[in-house]
C-alpha cells in the first residue's frame, strides 16, 4: 500500500469518526431529537478533557508566569466572542463568556475569585452585582415619596451581556520540563474584560469608564464545563472543537501585559507609558525572551 492509499485511508477513518459524532441529526425524527445520544452512544464516547499529567516540582528546571489579553476584537479571536445570542444557535453552541457564566450559575464553576491571585473567592450574589444595574427615574423616586410602592414601570435594568465582552485576560505558566526536555504552557486563569456596569449606557461617563475583568475563573477546575461546549468549526462544521481544547492548544492571538518580576509583577504600560507601539514591543520581546528558553537550554 502506497503513501496515497494511507493518507486516503486515514482521511476516511476520521471523516467517519467526525460524522458519526453528528450521525443523530441524519436519524432525528423530530427537531428534539436532534443531539440527543442514546444510552451506548454515551459509553462509547467517554467524552472527557485529557488530564493533565503530574509534574514534579523537581522537574521544572525554569518557569516564568505571564497574564496576556487576548482581544476579541481579532479575527482569530472571534470563536471566543459568537454567538452572543442565545437563541441564534443550537444549546451546545454559546459563547465563552455565557458559558463560564451559565456555569456559575448552575455551580458547576466554584473556583472564581475576584483577582488572579486567588486571594478572594466571589459568592453568587458578589457575581450578579458586578453583571447588573438598577436604576429608578425621578419619576420613581416621586412616587415612592408618595407612599406608591408599585414602580416597576420606573425603574430600569443593565447588565453585561455577551455583546458587551471585549476580551479576555488570562493567567499561565511557561515552564521547562527537565525530564521531557521541552518547553511547556499551562493556563492557570481566565477573566471575561467589559466596562464597568456602573458606567454602561451612561455616556458622560463614556470616556472614563474602565475595562475590567468581571471575575478570574481557576481553569483547571473549569476544564469539564468548557469540554462539554463546543466551538464552531468553519473548516468542517461536522467535527466541532471544544473552548478546553482551544484554550490548551492557544488557538488565540494575545499580547503580553505583565510577567512575574521583581517590581511587584508590574504591568508593561507601568514602566513603557504612553506609547502603545512600544508597548506592543516590549510584549513581542517578553514572548521572544520565554521561546528562546527552550532553545538557550540546549546551549553549552
Amino acid at each position: 500500500m502506497n503513501w496515497k492509499n494511507l493518507v486516503a485511508l486515514f482521511g476516511a477513518v476520521v471523516m467517519t469518526a467526525s460524522v458519526s459524532a453528528q450521525a443523530n441529526l441524519l436519524n432525528a425524527s423530530n427537531p428534539e431529537d436532534i443531539g440527543k445520544k442514546t444510552a451506548q452512544q454515551l459509553v462509547a464516547d467517554n467524552d472527557k478533557p485529557l488530564a493533565y499529567g503530574y509534574v514534579d516540582d523537581r522537574d521544572i528546571l525554569w518557569s516564568k508566569v505571564v497574564w496576556e489579553y487576548i482581544d476579541l476584537n481579532e479575527r482569530l479571536n472571534l470563536p471566543y466572542y459568537y454567538p452572543i445570542h442565545d437563541n441564534s444557535t443550537s444549546s451546545n453552541r454559546k459563547s465563552l463568556f455565557k458559558t463560564l457564566l451559565d456555569g456559575v450559575a448552575d455551580d458547576e464553576l466554584t473556583e472564581v475569585y475576584d483577582d488572579s491571585y486567588f486571594t478572594t473567592k466571589l459568592t453568587k450574589k458578589e457575581i450578579e452585582a458586578k453583571l447588573f444595574r438598577v436604576d429608578t427615574t425621578d419619576a420613581g423616586k416621586d412616587e415612592l415619596n408618595a407612599g406608591n410602592t408599585d414602580i416597576e414601570e420606573f425603574i430600569t435594568r443593565t447588565e453585561i451581556a455577551p455583546h458587551d465582552i471585549e476580551g479576555f485576560k488570562v493567567k499561565g505558566v511557561w515552564y521547562f520540563d527537565k525530564r521531557q526536555g521541552e518547553l511547556k504552557y499551562r493556563l492557570l486563569a481566565v477573566a471575561p474584560i467589559a466596562p464597568d456596569v456602573q458606567t454602561k449606557g451612561r455616556e458622560s461617563l463614556a470616556n472614563v469608564a474602565e475595562k475590567l475583568p468581571i471575575f478570574w475563573v481557576w481553569y483547571p477546575g473549569a476544564r469539564d464545563l468548557l469540554h462539554g461546549m463546543k466551538v464552531f468549526n468553519e473548516k468542517n462544521s461536522a467535527y466541532p472543537i471544544s473552548f478546553d481544547h482551544m484554550l490548551n492548544a492557544r488557538r488565540f492571538n494575545a499580547i503580553v501585559y505583565r510577567e512575574e518580576n521583581i517590581y511587584g509583577n508590574r504591568d508593561v504600560k507601568d514602566y513603557v507609558k504612553g506609547n502603545a507601539l512600544f508597548q506592543v514591543l516590549e510584549s513581542d520581546r517578553i514572548r521572544e525572551s520565554i521561546r528562546d528558553k527552550e532553545l538557550d537550554m540546549w546551549n553549552y
